[in-house]
């Protein structure tokens, strides 16, 4: 156990914000938050950021880092992310990372999978092959080639079947080859404690919390970010939440039938968050009951960093 080092996971609305809060509160830390959308400033209601008065009282990092027309990378986070651990260490504080970008936390915790860059001409065959003969044939592809990638992925996902086939078109090795060279880098600096809830309670806290954003202002707060300046990045444009209203705000949908494709794309997110997580070593779990407190569970938590039953 690393007591200066905690890791909190968990999907979105699990309540992990407010258990790293608590925690860090009680043990002096700061905390890094780990979310491929809470970095752009002013995109506050639908990434769902940390109230201000809990970043009045503990410093938290990689929050309001870069414009909402900036693009922002895997690479740039992990960059930030180990600036920031430096600097709460030179500081002797401990640190309480959260977060649910889950590829975000694979990058802190394994390193960054360097695999081959991408070849647009590649990529562009594959995709007309897919086109012409449908994406079922390349899935078989990836079968024959790469077995263990091809279990991990869904035969309806089209973006990772082509990436497991271009890399494999480039280097002659299977995907899964390097990524088992990433894992085996395995960080043991992290206590990672792992949040989990029945998915019939998730579904209610997610619908609960989306429509908390519809009233907090989630419309107009897209709507003051599409009349600035500078456009939205690709990135913040299909933010879950962001994406909905942009296209109620352009007639093409009713404010209803948005909130109710954020409540859905939410859980989509959720079931893949979980997916991941699943592959993560060394996580202590904690299943939440529906009525658990806030403080039961940092009790709870607190007796895992103590090494109890």
């Amino acid at each position: 156990m690393n007591p200066k080092m905690i890791l909190i996971l968990g999907v979105t609305a699990s309540g992990k914000g407010k258990l790293a809060f608590a925690l860090a509160k009680s043990l002096g830390a700061e905390i890094i938050s780990i979310d491929s959308m809470k970095v752009y400033r002013r995109m506050d209601i639908g990434t769902a950021k940390p109230p201000k008065e809990n970043r009045d009282q503990i410093p938290y990092h990689l929050i309001d880092v870069v414009e909402p027309s900036d693009s922002f990378s895997v690479a740039r986070f992990l960059e930030l992310a180990i600036e920031s651990i430096a600097d709460i260490k030179k500081r002797n504080k401990p640190i309480v990372a959260v977060g649910g970008t889950a590829l975000y936390i694979k990058s802190l915790l394994y390193g960054l999978f360097e695999g081959p860059g991408a070849d647009e001409r590649i990529r562009d065959e594959l995709k007309a092959q897919a086109q012409a003969e449908g994406l079922d044939k390349l899935y078989e592809q990836l079968k024959t080639i790469d077995p263990a990638t091809a279990a991990k992925i869904s035969a309806n996902d089209p973006r990772r079947i082509i990436r497991a086939l271009e890399v494999y078109k480039l280097t002659g090795k299977p995907i899964s080859a390097f990524q088992q060279q990433w894992d085996a880098n395995a960080s043991q600096d992290w206590t990672i404690i792992g949040l989990r809830r029945e998915k019939t309670e998730e579904s209610k806290r997610i619908n609960a919390r989306v429509k908390k954003m519809i009233d907090a202002g989630l419309v107009d707060e897209v709507k003051q970010l599409l009349a600035e300046p500078k456009p939205l990045s690709k990135q913040a444009r299909s933010a879950i939440g962001y994406a909905e209203i942009i296209n109620h705000l352009s007639g093409q949908i009713t404010l209803d039938d948005a909130t109710e494709l954020i409540k859905k794309n939410t859980r989509k997110l959720a079931k893949a968050q979980r997916t991941w997580f699943k592959t993560f070593k060394n996580v202590h779990s904690l299943d939440l009951a529906p009525d658990e407190t806030p403080d039961q569970a940092l009790a709870r938590t607190q007796r895992i960093l103590n090494n109890e039953t």
